[in-house]
């Protein structure tokens, strides 16, 4: 079952100096410089948080009612793995909560990190990140109203490296591994996702992983025995 009949989250572009995984690409060379060199104008900011390692997973209303969604856009009860049924069985254990942050047609998305990918976390709150509201016309929600929710119901988001100018990811670098509250990677963290955000919306998007970063070493043809849990 695909309830939004599309993807509920799409594809990251990269940056040039970033490891690609299958069937990613590169982010175009003028938007790269936008990140990391200069902004068009003052209208420009460019935010970037740190990138965290799990399953992409979203939370949508539709027709009115809660469903917890796959990446993909299925509903994660069908899905065949069992990290996407916790994360269900979590969804709706708090199905209140979110009918009153959702308004018809809206979603929220994150990371859902209750299974060891190819990190592993400590984690002492609920094992979410969430990192982009979509409005009903499946538009980004700017950074901001996904923070005030965030304090009005206790969401976990990502760390915030940087906001303000353009910076090469040389200089964020340094701050990666100190961790969001709750929230720890017990090896250095994946990378690092860009964003630009200009007159009230969201432009778009790029992320930077580690050039050493082994994606999926703990999940790949691992038996069930095998799997790491980080909760």
């Amino acid at each position: 079952m695909k309830p939004l009949n599309r993807k509920n989250y799409g594809s990251i572009p990269h940056l040039s100096n970033s490891k690609l995984g299958a069937g990613d690409h590169f982010i175009e060379k003028g938007q790269e410089r936008i990140l990391t060199e200069k902004v068009r104008d003052r209208h420009d900011e460019v935010l970037v948080f740190e990138k965290y390692d799990g399953s992409n997973v979203g939370i949508g209303k539709i027709d009115n009612r809660i469903v917890a969604l796959t990446r993909n856009g299925y509903t994660a009860k069908t899905s065949p793995y069992k990290q996407h049924h916790l994360f269900s069985d979590w969804v709706y254990k708090n199905v209140m909560k979110w009918m009153d942050i959702l308004e018809n047609g809206e979603r929220i998305t994150g990371e859902w990190l209750a299974q060891a990918h190819g990190l592993k976390y400590n984690i002492d709150v609920e094992p979410i990140v969430f990192f982009d509201h979509f409005n009903t016309e499946n538009k980004r929600s700017q950074f901001d109203y996904l923070g005030e929710l965030a304090i009005m119901y206790g969401l976990q988001l990502p760390r915030m490296l940087h906001r303000g100018q353009a910076i090469a990811t040389r200089e964020l670098l340094p701050t990666l591994n100190t961790g969001t509250e709750g929230i720890c990677s017990i090896e250095m963290p994946e990378g690092m996702v860009y964003r630009v955000e200009r007159k009230g919306k969201v432009d778009f998007l790029a992320k930077w992983v580690r050039s050493d970063f082994e994606a999926g070493k703990y999940i790949i043809d691992k038996e069930e025995s095998e799997l790491i849990w980080n909760v």
